[in-house]
């Protein structure tokens, strides 16, 4: 396998920034993975005099490990690390080199300071978009630390390894050798869960003017029009983007014909920041007080303080709710068709929803899959007609209308959905591997309480100023009762959000 004209040029540019030598040590045999491997690190060594490359033995094969000469730096990837990772692999080579990674100095001193041996291994998917933050964050962490190691590990490559270990869900992360976390996860992310992170590092903050709660479209939008007033502005959020990053394809963000989630999140956090925005990722709020000034209290137990406070906590994948989705969550139980789709090649799958979601994820695994069930409560799907007669031409699917989804079954993973047929009340039971829920969203508000009004449904509810009834306190994008629940319209209430608390802080300050 030979790189393509495009990526050969890319990769070029890029080698060009490599500061010092690396050794590709390489394991391979004579199957069709490991000559693509082979193909690929010998076109490396052929585009750069920097990159030399050596046969070994290692834990698994195809894999081929990224060092410095005369030092593993305990970065591996095991398959062929292209599609998604591509970037995974060029990172890797230009950090090793010795090129610094593009990230706070507070995360790489929390990188170092880590004490022990961590050996990760991530599962992944090349079609995945979730996959590579994690990959390349775990990299970074194995450049930085002598004492962690990272594999990445394609799961196409080693079927085996992945039946074995029953993954079902990517990224998936072990942690010397026992499962760690699942899911798309940031630098942040993995250090909060390895227990890095205190409240010490939020002691001494003076207060804001505006302090926005979430970095999605709505939060950045809002951090951006306070900021270019010239107020002291913050930013708190478990992960910047929020739940574009979960989102592949984006064809309606206007005068953008098309952009993908992870690229978007990128830019919202590049564009936040040139504006001297105090960005602080990787934390979660857990309470909200109104004194003399808007008390936002962290899960860490730090407490940040503001004139005014701006939520936007966005939403999350709605649950079912019924027997069996907690406990075959990645086992059979996924809500991102792109990034979990491959793993179900050849098997029986069902899509529990029939709005535009559920259809374009039963139109995507359909491709994949041996036959995709969907399963919809209404009488009728509410997809777009268009998607609708795409899904019907299609010879592997089946749309089941009326049906109440009771339980999913299964004993060390999925193996079957339990369904009311609501117009005759009949229980019936597909045989299956996998089930994708995909039935809209709820809001990220639980940790409000009663402190704001909400709706029924948890959504925060706002006036045309964006201000909630809690005075000085604002709300913007998902988490609020707008109807629609778009990128557009997010940014925009976010901008009205960040001028109504500044007019807010004119008028009563």
């Amino acid at each position: 396998m030979k790189l393509d004209a495009d990526i050969k040029q890319q990769l070029e540019q890029y080698l060009q920034l490599m500061e010092g030598n690396v050794l590709l040590k390489v394991s391979a045999g004579n199957d069709s993975v490991s000559n693509d491997m082979l193909d690929l690190v010998q076109e490396l060594s052929s585009m750069s005099d920097k990159i030399s490359v050596e046969q070994t033995s290692l834990p698994r094969t195809p894999s081929f490990s990224v060092n410095r000469v005369g030092e593993d730096t305990g970065v591996t990837f095991a398959g062929v690390p292209l599609g998604h990772e591509f970037t995974s692999l060029v990172l890797a080579l230009l950090q090793v080199s010795g090129r610094p990674p593009k990230v706070e100095q507070s995360v790489i001193d929390q990188i170092k300071s880590i004490k022990g041996e961590y050996h990760f291994e991530t599962y992944v998917s090349l079609t995945c978009h979730n996959c590579p933050d994690v990959v390349q964050a775990l990299n970074m962490m194995s450049v930085l630390n002598p004492g962690i190691t990272h594999t990445m590990i394609d799961g196409a490559a080693f079927k085996e390894e992945v039946e074995r270990k029953e993954i079902m869900a990517v990224p998936t992360v072990h942690l010397n050798g026992e499962f760690f976390e699942s899911g798309r996860m940031s630098i942040e992310d993995i250090l909060g869960k390895l227990g890095t992170s205190d409240a010490s590092e939020f002691e001494g903050k003076e207060p804001y003017d505006v302090l926005v709660v979430g970095g999605g479209p709505a939060g950045a939008s809002a951090a951006i029009y306070a900021a270019r007033k010239g107020i002291r502005t913050g930013v708190v959020a478990e992960r910047f983007g929020g739940q574009v990053n979960d989102t592949l394809g984006i064809e309606n963000f206007i005068s953008v014909k098309y952009t993908e989630g992870p690229k978007l999140a990128a830019s919202l956090e590049e564009h936040t920041k040139e504006y001297g925005v105090d960005i602080m990722k990787g934390q979660r709020a857990k309470r909200l007080e109104k004194k003399e000034l808007v008390e936002i209290e962290l899960e860490n137990g730090a407490v940040l303080k503001s004139k005014t406070v701006i939520i936007s906590t966005g939403a999350r994948w709605r649950n079912l709710g019924v027997p069996g989705e907690a406990e075959f969550k990645n086992k059979g139980v996924a809500y991102c068709p792109h990034c979990d789709g491959p793993l179900f090649a050849g098997k029986h799958v069902a899509v529990v929803g029939g709005g535009n979601s559920g259809i374009e994820a039963a139109i995507d695994l359909a491709g994949i899959a041996e036959h995709v069930t969907v399963l919809e409560f209404m009488p009728e799907l509410k997809a777009d007609s268009v998607l609708q007669d795409r899904l019907n031409s299609l010879p592997n699917t089946t749309v089941l209308k009326n049906a109440q989804v009771k339980e999913i079954t299964g004993d060390t993973k999925v193996n079957g959905v339990t369904y009311i047929e609501r117009a005759t009340g009949e229980e019936k039971h597909i045989e299956l591997q996998g089930v994708f829920v995909q039935i809209g969203l709820v809001p990220n508000t639980d940790w409000l309480d009663d402190t704001v009004e909400r709706t029924r449904m948890g959504e925060i509810v706002v006036d045309s100023h964006g201000m909630t009834n809690v005075p000085g306190v604002f709300a913007a994008g998902d988490c609020t009762h707008t109807p629609y629940k778009q990128i557009i319209i997010s940014m925009g209430s976010g901008a009205t959000a960040a001028l109504g608390a500044f007019d807010y802080m004119i008028r009563n300050q």
